[in-house]
């Protein structure tokens, strides 16, 4: 999509600012319904599209992402926007530096419609988290797009940009991809720099993009990718094009199954993945099962670890540096809040108070768990014992990469389900993750690519399939993904 809309933008047959300006219009008409934006930067947007077309006039040559709208999600700083993490304690931040990840887009020419809703600090499965109201699933308003980018997921499925950037933490990515049917790219940790990201557990953080197309995730990546020497986790990419790779051809490639990963399938999503192990074998790709003994622990590692990190993290976010600050009763109505009574606070009052209004349910639980396990007594019997399941199971990982070049798993166990039906059962919410989390415990790159629909009720609703690669072999990974969405193709057109 991204290459047609280049090609058109450099023959003239449509401007930037014209395309800008039908994505603003699709916004307009759509997001009402479906909320994937919190904030829009239309003047930004047409100033940076001007550009482009100014460049186009002059006879210049301009890069492929050059002019070609998205969006970004809101955990991601972007100097002189609100934003907000989905969080009140932030409702009045406004960014005063680009993240690295979205300099470099700016820098690329891309054009920035706005800021996606998400989850409350990236916290969730659902974007039920955020505070500003739940986004909505395009192919059904009555479902979840997915957490905790549902809105940058839901922007893309819905029309409402070519691509979206996000952050993936614990699925976050691949999970609302999957369920909006869209394709959601997860690095290498440290192929992306997370500087200007507002971390929320950041031995786990990874940016990536939406796309509709491997292709044009593909291209997003190139463009992010690389070292920063603002953060120290950054690697180097040498200048890769990872859209170079896809040359549509698995044959020889070795993908790995974990046979009980299907077996615990309904029957309509085991038929949906065997249909595209199936695709696999016509391609030429050796299917081969694999054995990961110690990821059936990985929920559980992910779910101490993570909060753990989030305890630490989230302690800035204090009333005293930034955001929002509880100082006297004129900061708010609400009338639980201890010291309104005109007596100055005391600096735990301020604390206390601000994070109590400012912070989410789903925030505060994982606040409080992850500093449990960290607390004197805890540390060993939690927090240590996990770090030592995580090694265990990063080592099933590279054992099994000496067998095989992909993994293939079901990104969920199901399509989308439906708005409020997990919101007060926070273990039902984190067994969403159950697919995906391994991949942010281990730091490989892992995709989601659509694999077709579901029939629920009366909807056909997306599901798809995420593989996952050797660290920083996102080479093989896209072009592995990429010649199923090709094979695809080419089936539906026979037909």
């Amino acid at each position: 999509m991204i290459r047609n809309l280049h090609n058109k933008i450099i023959n003239k047959e449509i401007t930037s600012e014209k395309l800008t300006l039908d994505y603003f219009d699709a916004i307009g008409k759509k997001d009402k319904d479906i909320f994937a934006y919190l904030s829009l930067t239309k003047e930004l947007a047409l100033e940076q599209a001007k550009k482009v077309d100014e460049k186009i006039a002059r006879g210049e040559e301009i890069g492929i992402l050059e002019g070609i709208p998205g969006a970004i999600k809101d955990v991601l700083c972007m100097e002189g926007v609100r934003t907000t993490a989905g969080s009140k304690i932030l409702d009045n931040y406004i960014a005063p530096y680009d993240a690295t990840a979205v300099k470099k887009l700016k820098e690329a020419g891309a054009v920035i419609l706005g800021k996606t809703n998400c989850d409350e600090f990236a916290m969730g499965s659902s974007t039920e988290n955020s505070a500003y109201g739940p986004t909505k699933n395009p192919h059904d308003l009555s479902r979840v797009p997915g957490g905790s980018s549902g809105g940058s997921a839901a922007a893309v499925a819905a029309d409402e940009a070519v691509w979206a950037l996000a952050t993936d933490t614990g699925g976050s990515i691949r999970q609302p991809a999957s369920l909006c049917g869209v394709v959601g790219l997860k690095p290498t940790y440290g192929r992306v720099s997370r500087y200007g990201l507002m971390a929320m557990a950041s031995s786990f953080d990874q940016i990536g993009p939406f796309a509709k197309t491997v292709e044009d995730a593909a291209i997003i990546l190139s463009e992010i990718s690389g070292r920063d020497d603002m953060d120290a986790t950054s690697a180097h990419s040498s200048g890769k094009r990872y859209e170079d790779y896809l040359t549509g051809e698995v044959k020889g490639m070795k993908i790995g199954i974990v046979k009980e990963y299907f077996d615990s399938l309904s029957e309509d999503m085991k038929k949906a993945m065997e249909s595209v192990v199936e695709s696999y074998k016509k391609m030429g790709a050796e299917i081969k099962e694999i054995q990961l003994p110690h990821s059936k622990y990985s929920l559980a590692v992910y779910y101490i670890i993570q909060p753990c990190e989030v305890s630490s993290n989230l302690a800035r976010f204090d009333g005293i540096k930034y955001g929002l600050r509880m100082d006297d009763e004129k900061d708010t109505d609400m009338a639980d809040l201890g010291g309104l009574d005109g007596t100055p606070r005391t600096l735990l009052e301020t604390y206390l108070d601000t994070r109590k209004y400012g912070l989410g349910a789903e925030v505060k639980r994982r606040i409080m768990l992850g500093t449990y396990a960290l607390s004197s007594g805890y540390y060993e019997a939690y927090y240590i014992r996990a770090q030592k399941v995580r090694a265990l199971i990063k080592k099933d990982y590279e054992r099994v990469f000496n067998e095989v070049d992909v993994i293939l798993t079901p990104t969920t166990t199901a399509p989308a389900f439906k708005l409020g039906e997990k919101v007060d059962d926070p273990l039902q919410m984190y067994l969403e993750d159950i697919f995906t989390v391994t991949a942010n415990i281990t730091g490989v790159p892992a995709i989601s690519v659509p694999a077709g629909t579901i029939k629920v009720e009366d909807k056909n609703l997306p599901v798809g399939f995420q593989l996952m690669g050797k660290w920083f072999d996102e080479e093989n990974l896209l072009r592995a993904a990429d010649a199923f969405e090709k094979s695809k193709c080419k089936n539906q057109n026979a037909k």
